[in-house]
């Protein structure tokens, strides 16, 4: 049996529905009780990873955790998590991170998710290590002012980045936790090629079949808007990266085609494939 932290998320959603599809056994857990994002055939539980030992009934005749911890790990203990998935029976963990573990591990908004990731390499579990880069679907935060104006807000307008499909990074984990050979391996998931934020809002219109208009913020006022749903720190950081990438967070990974036979998706299939959140 596999186990999935995050079920609920634009991850952990395409996850459980590829394992459940692939014909595995599969928990789905989250924080928050399961509505409509419940699946058939496959046990759904709740759980605080805050709470280590709230974990444990899920675990019951596990033998994989897919670890997820929003909101960059605060207030949660790999160490904990871990020793109770080491105590159920859990032989293989795989974790999602981030790319900026790799890239910026000293800086605030990503030295938490280093030392998550040193807690997993140091489990005494058979673990891989996921970083992508930056989520197609931060674009759902232009959803409102799309529908309603017709218009993409977004600083650095010209800075291009290989942002990554949810669904591709739940794909990738699915492999990785069926099959063998991945273990001890840390992969860098991006999308096939850099998109600026302005290529982004041209795509939505392009998909919408109307024009988009893209206006662009100042960094102080993407702080502002940031800050509304994660902390200060992680905000600055996201900043960093959209403003000041380093070359490596520039650069396309082979990663996804490599594990899952065929390339990354586009942001154009993303769009398309989610274009109702935009009309």
């Amino acid at each position: 049996m596999i186990v999935i932290t995050g079920a609920t998320g634009n991850v952990g959603r395409p996850l459980v529905q590829a394992l459940a599809a692939a014909g595995e056994k599969v928990t789905a857990v989250s924080r928050r009780p399961f509505g409509e994002e419940a699946q058939p055939g496959v046990v759904h539980r709740q759980a605080d990873l805050a709470e280590p030992e709230s974990l444990r009934p899920s675990l019951d005749g596990a033998d994989a955790l897919f670890l997820l911890v929003a909101g960059g790990g605060e207030g949660v203990s790999a160490s904990g998590i871990l020793a109770v998935a080491g105590a159920a029976g859990v032989r293989r963990v795989v974790l999602l991170s981030s790319q900026g573990a790799g890239t910026r591990p000293q800086s605030p908004s990503h030295a938490p998710l280093r030392a998550f990731e040193d807690d997993v390499r140091n489990s005494g579990l058979e673990w891989t290590v996921l970083r992508p880069g930056g989520f197609a679907s931060n674009a759902f935060l232009w959803a409102e002012s799309v529908r309603a104006r017709r218009t993409v807000a977004a600083p650095f307008p010209g800075v291009g980045l290989p942002v990554i499909d949810p669904a591709d990074i739940g794909e990738v984990a699915a492999a990785v936790l069926r099959e063998a050979g991945h273990a001890g391996h840390t992969y860098e998931l991006t999308g096939p090629s850099p998109v600026s934020p302005r290529e982004q809002a041209e795509a939505i219109g392009h998909a919408l079949g109307a024009p988009v208009r893209f206006i662009e913020q100042s960094r102080d006022e993407a702080r502002a808007q940031l800050v509304r749903f994660m902390p200060g720190p992680v905000a600055d950081g996201t900043l960093a990266i959209l403003g000041e990438p380093f070359a490596a967070e520039q650069r396309v990974s082979p990663a996804v085609e490599q594990i899952l036979g065929r390339p990354a998706r586009t942001f154009a299939q993303w769009v398309q494939r989610n274009i109702a959140a935009f009309r």
